[in-house]
């Protein structure tokens, strides 16, 4: 079994603020290795209960973040930015058996997490056929335009429950809650331990049964609130873009490809 892992930072443990994200802040370290350390774990849950091949994606800022010199024998590393639309996604082909998103997040506007967002700090909020769209759900019908289905995902308790919501087969691993600006934290060992459960259910649960793809539209609405009325206004020029109001752009489109061709260009 080929099992492609799309990790990001923000969701792991003990994670709250912003400056925890960034290299240049001193706090920023241990948080990276904390997503090695969450990786690795998945991974090794995940080659025991069956996955013979695991490709990672490295999907938090210049993608640098996981230890390369860490991974399991059976890993690949895929590390840097492509400049290719899937980004957090890419790498990934018709040649896996599933997916999982590591370290995910509540979508941009969402209260429930203090630094939810989605790709970037950009937008107020983006949605998608009049759903708030997490990175989570770009990169779910991304899996799905390859027919391939997603089965594990970790972070904090809003992006897990819209994770059930969209694909109520995937096996999650709660992590941390948000209210306001403050964030409950699960303690290092319990999260592990919930991390590599839900990876073993997701692997045993693909073994034993086809696991549906989640549905694409037959039509994309994709809409961009951004936070400054000039960044709207510069990329309502993007072709196929219209502007809605001051501060939201609008796209409509059949194909997926354009969706996150369009992603990957207007809120960067």
């Amino acid at each position: 079994m080929k099992i492609f892992i799309s990790a990001d930072i923000e969701g792991c443990a003990g994670l709250s603020f912003t400056d925890e994200t960034h290299k240049n802040e001193s706090v920023y370290q241990r948080y990276a290795e904390e997503m090695t350390n969450e990786v690795v774990a998945v991974c090794e849950a995940a080659h025991a209960a069956g996955a013979t091949a695991i490709v990672v994606k490295d999907g938090h800022g210049d993608a640098s973040n996981i230890n390369p010199l860490a991974m399991p024998e059976y890993v690949t590393l895929i590390r840097g930015k492509s400049g290719h639309p899937y980004n957090m996604m890419f790498g990934l082909d018709e040649t896996f058996d599933g997916v999982f998103f590591l370290g995910y997040h509540a979508a941009a506007g969402n209260p429930e997490f203090a630094i939810s967002h989605t790709s970037t700090g950009n937008s107020q909020y983006i949605r998608l056929n009049g759903r708030y769209m997490s990175e989570f759900m770009l990169n779910t019908y991304t899996a799905s335009s390859l027919g391939i289905p997603v089965l594990f995902l970790s972070g904090d308790e809003a992006v897990c429950r819209d994770a059930r919501e969209l694909a109520p087969h995937i096996s999650t691993a709660e992590i941390k809650r948000g209210v306001g600006g403050a964030t409950f934290c699960t303690p290092q060992k319990l999260a592990i331990e919930r991390l590599c459960e839900a990876a073993k259910t997701a692997v045993e649960n693909r073994r034993k049964s086809s696991i549906p793809i989640v549905d694409l539209p037959e039509e994309f609405i994709y809409e961009v609130t951004y936070k400054d009325w000039k960044k709207a206004y510069q990329m309502s020029f993007y072709p196929g873009m219209e502007q809605v109001d001051r501060f939201t752009n609008r796209l409509k489109a059949k194909c997926w490809t354009e969706v996150i061709t369009a992603h990957s260009f207007v809120v960067y």
